[in-house]
């Protein structure tokens, strides 16, 4: 009988038994595989992984893959390559070499063989990003970079386009534009962008990408086909073409790469022609669980202890951007069961949860985040969560609801923990009611990761180190970044959290009814054991996850 993942890991000494039960136990109510388990706690690299699947599979591994293309390859469609992530990399003779990331996967295995019947198909194991960038640059037309796709049209087409003068709709139609927005699009999530912008200036335009949270120029599209690429974007987001003064809002829903991608699409008037920003919701990646947050063992364990209490009020704070909702949404997949009444006020509902009802705020006909609150409570609810407290209104409501036995999960805009308590305060929330029903407060951040293909060690100098509280003992554990093309030139590949716990127990609780500022709470929460932000980011930054300049970036 052919050995598990985990038992063979086990057998080699790169997980212990008490590793193994604890991902087991988490992958019963999480969707991941026990490989992507490991890697996101922590246990085991890509690579041990990788290494291990391949001999349990009989398959050569190659961490790298060379691509030499061949005639032979055209015949094989290029949705069974994206769907099942293999592609062909080489022929030799009447063999053709294959690679894997999923060697589980056996039926489009089996497809390609059949597709491939006059050759002998061979298979090697490779990471999942080597097999989608190959499928990417070289069999995914659409996924072609925009910059190139704009170089392809041709200047009588952009003569063409001048010509139809203020016919948006036409414009809109014509051919290159409609492949400029889809190469734009594909790029985004071939780069894993999280939003597009498209900024128009006097004799401009710019795109650029966020990627891990940092913004990148990625082309400037000639300023004459500017309003076709608006009008495009608006058709398929079901907007009013013919609406330029005024700010819109609409969604895409596409298929991009093999990926369903829901698109929140905001345009704005500027002096030069309308802005328009695209949030990129990739429903073809996994999830976030609160096992795969990277929450160390004691906050996970406490975390998960507080979501079982039957009420009171749980916190997130944090800038925008920093992940709050993803906590949130990870607190919600863990209490989702079918004897719990989970409803939720959002704006807007980024992602739908089965089994959970949600609602979409709309401020335009009086639907906020209180008048959504006070109709919950008539639902007979046992978890409510508010997307976010910001006036007085929502936060006395959230408290009624949590001295009513109700348990709420909300978010603030703090910079820290202790100063959520701070905020209430300011907000016109008494001091008692806050220590009577906040449970806990957890601030956080996202942190960019070292990408593993090109991350280097090297000395920080003394400087470096003082600044996030590191020894010169230390020094020797830290790297780099560099950048290479999995990384496309940033030297970073994914984030991670950065997290403050701080639980309202009763020395706390006793420091708040006194009036104390955020500076004191801040004190009491220390000495009771909480973690700042920052020394959180740096144990990362000793693990080789992260670097100094980042941690000190986001804290």
């Amino acid at each position: 009988m052919k050995k598990q993942l985990g038992e063979i890991l086990l057998q080699e000494g790169v997980i212990t038994k008490e590793d193994l039960q604890e991902v087991l136990k988490i992958q019963k109510k999480s969707p991941l595989k026990l490989g992507q388990i490991l890697q996101k706690k922590g246990l085991a690299d890509e690579d041990q992984i990788l290494k291990t699947l391949a001999n349990q599979f009989g398959y050569e591994y190659e961490s790298r893959l060379t691509f030499k293309f061949d005639d032979a390859f055209k015949k094989i469609p290029v949705n069974l390559l994206q769907k099942a992530k293999m592609v062909p990399v080489s022929r030799t003779g009447k063999s053709i070499k294959v690679a894997l990331s999923d060697p589980a996967d056996l039926h489009p295995a089996d497809d390609l063989r059949n597709i491939l019947a006059d050759f002998r198909v061979s298979f090697v194991l490779a990471p999942e990003a080597e097999v989608l960038k190959i499928i990417h640059g070289q069999f995914d037309q659409a996924a072609n970079a925009a910059k190139e796709v704009m170089e392809g049209i041709s200047e009588d087409e952009f003569q063409d386009m001048d010509a139809l003068g203020d016919d948006t709709l036409d414009l809109a139609n014509e051919a290159p534009i409609i492949r400029m927005v889809n190469a734009i699009l594909t790029q985004g999530v071939t780069e894993r962008a999280s939003d597009i912008h498209i900024e128009p200036f006097e004799k401009s335009v710019e795109v650029r990408y966020r990627v891990d949270g940092i913004l990148h120029k990625r082309l400037s599209p000639p300023k004459v086909i500017h309003a076709g690429i608006v009008s495009r974007i608006k058709i398929m987001a079901n907007l009013n073409i013919a609406e330029n003064r005024l700010p819109q809002d609409g969604r895409i829903k596409i298929k991009l790469s093999g990926k369903d991608v829901d698109i929140r699409v905001s345009t704005i008037p500027t002096r030069h022609g309308e802005r328009v920003v695209m949030r990129l919701l990739n429903k073809s990646d996994v999830r976030f669980t609160l096992d795969n947050m990277g929450l160390p063992k004691p906050m996970l364990e406490t975390t998960q202890r507080l979501l079982k209490e039957p009420n009171g009020i749980v916190l997130v704070t944090g800038p925008t951007g920093s992940g709050k909702s993803t906590t949130l949404y990870a607190f919600l997949q863990e209490m989702n069961q079918e004897s719990r009444n989970i409803l939720t006020a959002e704006d807007p509902v980024e992602y739908e949860i089965e089994g959970i009802s949600q609602m979409q705020m709309q401020e335009k006909i009086g639907l906020t985040f209180a008048t959504a609150l006070r109709a919950m409570l008539r639902q007979d609810p046992d978890v409510i969560m508010v997307g976010e407290i910001r006036d007085q209104e929502t936060a006395r409501i959230a408290i009624q609801a949590a001295l009513t036995g109700h348990l709420v999960l909300s978010t603030l805009h703090t910079n820290d923990a202790p100063s959520a308590v701070t905020r209430l305060v300011d907000m016109g929330i008494e001091p008692y009611l806050i220590t009577s029903t906040v449970r806990a407060v957890l601030a956080q951040r996202l942190s960019r990761v070292l990408c593993p293909s090109c991350k280097e060690p090297f000395r920080a100098s003394a400087r470096d180190l003082a600044s996030l509280g590191l020894s010169g003992a230390e020094a020797g554990k830290i790297y780099k970044h560099v950048g290479c093309e999995n990384c496309v030139g940033t030297g970073y590949r994914g984030r991670t959290g950065l997290y403050e716990l701080m639980l309202m127990d009763e020395d706390v609780q006793r420091i708040v009814i006194r009036g104390g500022d955020s500076e004191a709470v801040k004190k009491v929460a220390l000495e009771k054991g909480m973690q700042t932000l920052q020394t959180y980011g740096k144990n990362k930054v000793l693990d080789g996850v992260t670097t100094i300049e980042e941690v000190l970036r986001v804290t």
